[in-house]
Order: structure tokens, then sequence, then C-alpha cells
């Protein structure tokens, strides 16, 4: 491991000694002359050659730290003007939180979305609630901005420290889901920076082709500098529940009853815990429920369980109606009867729970770690026999972090958006969200977690990847099945240098585009 840590070592060094060498002398300065009111760093960039993810690293030319909309617009200009000589190609990077260097720009230009202030942020009441927000700003900020007016969004990823751009050119899925679709379904405009330098804003009813497009696009078509999100009156308060399950297919019905009917839960989730790991807590929650005893003395005896996550808002005055029907739709389950914990928490705390945990793992210097994740959707048919195959053969001792899984409804998506989904109307969200520790060679080291993963993949069972990660032309190809010779159209027609996005290995800029 010594050996493996040295060479990527050498390699880095490699890189920046590559971008000094190979990029033309007259690219710098002709960056620092455009008229922008932000600023180019030439020096400080390896933060933006670092994510979440941990396993790549390609150092950029420069970081752009742009002061609106026209500073992103008149830098990818300029590069759509010099032409694919240059050679130069421009990633917008958010919180960070990329997994396997999406957004990262070899040799080229990383726009810092979070430096982007634009206007402050407008919330809207009345019948039809909504807020404009930058494309830069943070989820977690948006949530504390709209409860001061007694609203809030209606769809969340677990993780509110990210970026509006960043979860709106994937899809953004959490418990919320199965109710209101992804955070792509819930979007009224967008304003866009084009790989050709043109500010556009887009919507169903204005440049719908490029609304589209953007939303699940992977960055490809456009910089989202601006949205428009929905909104809902929001709670105050959360009555937060968990219940066990032995068997997966008690699980899987049980989760798939409540999205399919008018449920009375707001939130519906699910997670796996191999050989007692998570039992009730995870580093993803800060769950504590009312009977701590009963609590710590259950003994899951070793078996992998199954626990479903449910959460149904309320304000304080409806507390007793809320319990009658709580108590009613948990009587229709079929869990462990002893294993039903419950919890009543802030609507914000339980929206933010993530965060809480994040705090005490970077205190323990756990948190820039590895994270070598994989995000699969999963069609209906398939989960059973996925289900036996991984947690009966492939993750039988432990899971090196939590595993996610529920179903989610494919009604609530919209199908003109670029996402890639299984075609099945039900499909699961089944997330292995592991930590590796650096330098280990056990079970617990990356290369023995990546093996695991790709065992995962080798079996099938329909998989579409979320935050997908291939790294050949047909692997995307395969990927986007059907829906690929659309994808090429679209990456033709708004950015047809590929100067956007290179991190996610799709397109090669100045690389004709074939299908």
């Amino acid at each position: 491991m010594n050996f493996l840590r040295c060479s990527i070592v050498l390699f880095l060094i490699y890189i920046a000694l590559k971008i000094s060498l190979c990029v033309p002398p007259g690219i710098p300065s002709s960056l620092k002359a455009l008229p922008i009111a932000g600023h180019f760093d030439f020096e400080h960039v390896h933060h933006a050659a670092k994510d979440f993810g941990n396993t790549y690293s390609f150092l950029p030319l420069a970081v752009l730290h742009p002061k609106s909309a026209s500073d992103i617009a008149t830098t990818v200009k300029h590069i759509w003007h010099m032409g694919p000589g240059s050679r130069l190609t421009v990633a917008a990077r958010g919180h960070g939180h990329s997994l396997q260097g999406q957004a990262q720009a070899h040799r080229g230009v990383v726009i810092n979305m979070e430096s982007l202030p634009g206007s402050k942020m407008q919330v809207h009441t009345g019948n039809f609630p909504y807020v404009d927000v930058s494309g830069g700003d943070l989820w977690i900020n948006i949530l504390h901005e709209t409860l001061k007016h007694g609203l809030a969004p209606k769809s969340w990823t677990d993780y509110l420290h990210l970026t509006v751009g960043g979860t709106l050119s994937n899809a953004g899925i959490s418990g919320q889901a199965f109710r209101h679709g992804p955070q792509i379904s819930n979007v009224h405009q967008l304003e866009v920076v084009t790989g050709k330098g043109e500010v556009m804003r887009c919507s169903e009813k204005q440049n719908s082709d490029l609304f589209y497009s953007v939303l699940g696009g992977l960055g490809q078509f456009g910089i989202i500098t601006r949205a428009r999100i929905l909104l809902e009156p929001a709670p105050k308060m959360v009555k937060w529940i968990r219940v066990l399950y032995t068997d997966f297919a008690t699980f899987a019905r049980d989760q798939e009853r409540l999205i399919s009917v008018k449920s009375r839960f707001d939130y519906i989730e699910g997670f796996v815990m191999i050989n007692r790991t998570g039992l009730l807590n995870n580093w993803r929650s800060s769950f504590n429920p009312k009977d701590p005893v009963q609590a710590s003395q259950f003994k899951s005896d070793g078996r992998t369980l199954f626990c479903l996550e449910l959460a149904k808002y309320f304000n304080p005055e409806e507390i007793a109606v809320v319990n009658e029907e709580v108590t009613s739709s948990l009587s229709q389950l079929n869990h462990i009867p002893s294993t039903l914990f419950q919890s009543e928490v802030p609507y914000i705390e339980f929206l933010d729970r993530v965060h809480i945990s994040e705090i005490k793992l970077r205190s323990e210097g756990l948190w820039e770690v590895p994270h070598p994740w994989l995000n699969l959707l999963i069609p209906r048919s398939k989960i059973h026999s996925f289900a036996q195959q991984v947690f009966g053969n492939i993750l039988t001792n432990t899971s090196n972090g939590p595993i996610l899984i529920y179903p989610v409804n494919k009604s609530k998506w919209d199908n003109r958006t670029s996402a890639v989904l299984p075609e099945e109307d039900v499909f699961y969200l089944v997330a292995f969200l592991t930590s590796a520790v650096p330098c280990s060679r056990g079970s617990d080291g990356i290369e023995h977690i990546l093996s695991l993963n790709r065992r995962i993949l080798e079996g099938g069972f329909g998989v579409k990847q979320y935050l997908p990660h291939y790294s050949t032309k047909g692997e995307w190809r395969s990927h986007f099945g059907p829906q690929w010779e659309a994808f090429v159209q679209r990456k033709s027609t708004y950015d047809p240098l590929a100067i956007l996005a290179p991190g996610q290995r799709i397109f090669q800029k100045a690389t004709p585009f074939s299908l």
C-alpha cells in the first residue's frame, strides 16, 4: 500500500508538470484579460482537485471565482471562441461532494459555484409558492430562508449541504421522492450558461428542450446559475419512526404498500444492517428513540436485518390526530412487534440529520476518507434476487457503511429530463455508502470495497447507476440505452465542443460526436 501511495503522489506530480509544460503560455494571460467582476486563481487550485470521493485528483489550470452568471458566460464563450485547439474544458464545482472527479477539469478551468452570489433569495408566497435561488446556494440555506415564511421545498436529498446546481444536474433523491418525485421534478425555471457561453432562461414553456436536457443532465448541456424551486407549507415537527424486519420479502412488501396507497407518511426510506452494524444509529443520522433502554437491549443475534424508516410531519396542535393516524398505519405493517422505535424532533433537525454526524466524523478525522460509493436504481422485478445475491452471498460480514434501500414511483419522475431510469413503474434506490480506511489492505480498504462493488455490478439485475461513473463510450451508450441518441443530439446542440463537465468522461473535447 505504501507503494500505491507513492505512485499516487508521483502521478499527481506528473500531472502538475504536464500542466506547466503542455498548456500554451498565452492561455493564462488571455483568461486574466477577460472583463469579469470575479477573478481567476492560478496558484491555489489544489482544493479543486479534491472531492468527497477522495479517489480521483486532477489539477486544473485555474479556478474561477465568479461574481455573476455573466462572469461564467464570458469565460465559457472565450474558451468556445478559442476552438478545439486550446483543449481547455470547464467544470462547475459546488460543495465538492462528487465521488469520482465529476467536478474536476484536468488542465482546465474549475468554476467555484459557491462564489456565485447572484441576487438575494426571493421567496414568493401565495397559492403557488416558490423561491428563486442561485445555482451555488446550498439547500440548507434555502431551508433556513424559506422557513422564515413558513415554507420549504417539497423534495430533498438526505444531505443538505449540497448546491442547487449539483443536485439538479443529477436528480436529488430522498425519502420524499415516492410522493413528490426527485428535486428535478420540483423545478419551475432555470437560468443556464450553455457550452457556447450563452445565458439562457428555460422552463417547460420557454426553451423547454434545454430545460429538460439540463435537469439530470450530468452537467453536459449547461451550468445552472439560477433556479426557481417549488415550495409547500412547512411543518414544525416530525414524528420519526424505525421498525425492524428479519425477512426481506416482508420488508419490501410493506415498503411497496406504503408508497402505493395514499400514504399518511411524508418520508419513506429503508436500510440494511449486516452483522449488527448500524442497528439504530449510523453516521448518516442522529436518531435518538424515546425508549433508549429498549433500543439498546435489542439483540440482532448476528442476523442481517432490514429497517423501515418513516417520518410524519405535523404541527404541535395536531399531535393527537397524528398519533392516531400513525398508530393505525403501523398496525398494518408486519415488522418485528418489539422493534418499534419512535422519536419527535423539529423539522429542521430531521432534514439536517446527516450534518450532525458529519460534524462528529470531521472532529475524529473520519470524514475526509475515500468514499467508494455505489448508487443503483433497480427494477422492482429484480429486487428480491438482487437482495438474495448481495446480502446473502457478497456482503455477509460487514457493510463498511450504511446501505439504503427503498422503492420510488416512476410516475413521479418527468420522463422528459435526462435522468436514466429502469423501465418499470416501481424501482428501488439501493445506495452502498461505504467509507474506506486509508492504507488498509483488509476488508475495510478501498481495493476490497471496489472489488465488492464490481461483483455487485456483475450480477446484472437490470440496474441503472445513479450518479453514474463509466470509463468508455460503450459503457455510457449502454447506460443511456434508447436515450443515447437524444443525449448526443442535445450535446451537439448546447455544447458542441464538449467544453463542459469533462470529469464525467462521456465526451472528449474536439472528438466528433457519434451514436
